[in-house]
């Protein structure tokens, strides 16, 4: 599998990820190592995961499992040398720190608490899981208000924890840093203030990015491009919508929209669940099919023709799931197929 590197950073990686979300929830840890092991077996050596996680739902008592889960692996297989483990710090939250906002200290101990779950002495890509003061990410884009921000404060954060990461860089605890769920504003910020005190620069940004979300085609595109920060996209199926199985109605047992639904959430995918995405992901099955490709296939092929560093973060629930994204790697989008894509997005610019 191709090699890139992160941003400006010297961390190389696979050019696709391997998410871990599920892991310790809808994935059992026993899968969840299998999955790690086929994933390397297919040259994919990055992994992404989280203090938060796993999701679907978030709950207080498993906060972390999935960093255990990835690290007992890491102990078991001895592969440590052979994969990059990127993780992050949650943003403000009720599940965790009682929704207190993350400064330099508090990223200071949350890295100190990820490398011994984790089992390691490094963490290679150290992210900001979302911004402390607000995001538009996971729908907020509809009603976000900036109104109440204040600019000072925001850089004097930044500043803090710069100071934090920079500490750690320097004990070697981290290799990298990387910003998630972010703003063009936010990230151009974070590298200036970087700049301005000789503190470690973002490498990457990691936002949902699919051929159903494509907020980052713009600003936040422009900005990356010129300050070489590589985006990481999660999400690049839509939660499982671009796989098709939503269509007409269904709800699959075990799917995470019937999992959400069973723990008391309303199954919609977190609002990407609306009747524009599934004639949106209906219309891009039909494309896929009339060049010969396979949808889900096309959806992770596309994002490698984007203008800009990606690297799509990939994750299933099951072993099937997983083998049926990996048999499509490799594959190179032909130019009269992106461009077909291009006109569909006309058509479907927004659905959710």
């Amino acid at each position: 599998m191709k090699r890139v590197t992160l941003g400006g950073s010297d961390v190389e990686v696979s050019e696709i990820c391997l998410g871990t979300m599920t892991f310790g929830n809808q994935t059992p840890e026993p899968e969840g190592h299998a999955q790690m092991d086929r994933a390397l077996d297919a040259g994919i050596t990055f992994m992404d995961t989280a203090e938060m996680y796993p999701v679907n739902p978030v709950r207080r008592e498993t906060i972390g499992l999935t960093e255990t889960i990835v690290g007992n692996w890491l102990a078991r297989s001895g592969n440590r040398d052979r994969v990059e483990i990127a993780t992050k710090i949650t943003g403000p939250s009720q599940m965790v720190r009682d929704n207190a906002p993350y400064d330099g200290a508090i990223v200071a101990k949350a890295i100190d608490a990820s490398l011994k779950r984790l089992q390691t002495d490094r963490i290679d890509l150290y992210q900001m899981h979302w911004p402390v003061r607000g995001s538009y990410a996971f729908r907020q884009n509809w009603t976000y208000d900036p109104s109440k921000q204040s600019k000072q404060r925001t850089l004097d954060h930044m500043a803090d924890v710069l100071g934090a990461l920079s500490d750690a860089r320097k004990a070697g605890k981290i290799r990298a840093v990387g910003l998630s769920n972010e703003s063009a504003w936010g990230l151009a910020r974070w590298c200036d203030m970087a700049d301005r005190l000789d503190a470690p620069r973002m490498a990457a940004i990691q936002n949902e990015y699919s051929l159903l979300y494509r907020l980052y085609d713009t600003d936040l595109a422009e900005t990356a491009v010129n300050e070489d920060v590589t985006l990481l996209a999660y999400s690049p199926l839509a939660a499982g919508l671009l796989t098709g199985k939503y269509s007409g109605g269904a709800v699959p047992e075990g799917s995470r929209a019937a999992v959400d639904k069973a723990t008391g959430g309303q199954g919609n995918l977190g609002g990407r669940k609306t009747p524009q995405a599934i004639a949106a992901t209906e219309a891009y099955h039909r494309l896929a099919a009339d060049h010969g490709w396979d949808g889900v296939h096309m959806a992770i092929a596309w994002q490698l023709t984007r203008p800009f560093k990606v690297v799509p973060i990939i994750g299933a629930t099951r072993m099937d799931q997983l083998d049926h994204l990996l048999a499509g790697l490799g594959k190179l989008l032909p130019d009269d197929l992106r461009k077909a894509v291009d006109r569909l997005h006309k058509q479907y610019p927004l659905p959710y």
